[in-house]
């Protein structure tokens, strides 16, 4: 069997780049799909009027069941619409997996991949201060694959800002669940308003605090996010040169900063490998 039209082009677990996309808007799908993003998010949530939401998982379900493939954020566990979305989705082929809005619980997480057949995928976006104060026990979830990071609803649950130091808190508690959780790092929210270069410092300030993906509202983001939150060509060849000396010298610890600058060596390789980043 041939690969979907858009296959992933980076394993989920990796992906850096998440693309938001409304799915009352089916001309924008296939674009979306070709664009430089990790995953494509078909959001029937917050893009989506209340009044259309039945008709815009149509859409969805159509499209996935053409050959193609996506995530579906879908409506958080109190409203009466999440019914409606797990009950639809369900069996659809093509779903990559669901991003569960507003998560607040582990119970919310583990009832929605209950109700979607226990094998599908749940992106926990956390979007309020309960949701990031239970952040540990949503990541050890029974079903729960990553955490993302609802940054704009947290801001008007809390009153926050959107100042670097007012935001570090929730996506450290972030960071610190995922590792908890054995969970890869958290996807950020994403950067609305500016250019690029305030694009590309959100995500770098994103990846200096451990989060591993960011959320993109236009597909013209995803080359930055891409680029900014994978390791450079330098990072790779630093990565393969310690661990090459590592592994020539018999594997002997030789001082107490080898295994810190070994792990982090691993870790570059890894995601080096996964970006297909070539070292010098």
């Amino acid at each position: 069997m041939s690969p979907a039209p858009n296959a992933p082009k980076v394993e989920a677990r990796y992906a850096r780049t998440w693309l938001l996309v409304n799915a009352s808007r089916p001309d924008t799908f296939d674009a979306a799909a070709a664009s430089r993003a990790d995953a494509v998010v078909l959001d029937v949530e917050d893009a989506v009027d209340p009044t259309r939401k039945d008709a815009a998982r149509d859409e969805v379900r159509a499209w996935l069941a053409a050959g193609n493939r996506a995530w579906v954020r879908i409506n958080d566990t109190s409203t009466r619409h999440w019914a409606d979305d797990v009950a639809q989705l369900k069996g659809t082929p093509g779903l990559s997996g669901v991003m569960l809005a507003k998560t607040e619980s582990a119970e919310q997480v583990e009832a929605t991949a209950d109700a979607l057949g226990g094998d599908v995928p749940v992106l926990a976006l956390v979007e309020s201060a309960l949701g990031i104060e239970d952040a540990r026990h949503i990541a050890c979830a029974r079903g729960v694959f990553r955490l993302a990071f609802g940054s704009g609803d947290y801001r008007r649950d809390t009153g926050a800002s959107a100042d670097e130091i007012a935001m570090a808190y929730p996506r450290s508690r972030l960071v610190v669940a995922s590792r908890i959780g054995g969970l890869p790092g958290p996807v950020d929210g994403p950067t609305v308003g500016g250019g690029l270069p305030e694009l590309r410092d959100g995500a770098h300030y994103g990846v200096q605090l451990g989060m591993m993906g960011k959320l993109c509202l236009n597909p013209d983001h995803t080359g930055v996010v891409n680029e900014v939150m994978s390791p450079t060509q330098t990072d790779a060849t630093w990565a393969r040169d310690v661990l090459r000396d590592f592994e020539e010298s018999g594997g002997v610890v030789r001082d107490g900063s080898d295994l810190p600058r070994i792990g982090r060596a691993r870790r570059i390789k890894e995601m080096a490998d996964a970006f297909g980043v070539e070292p010098f």
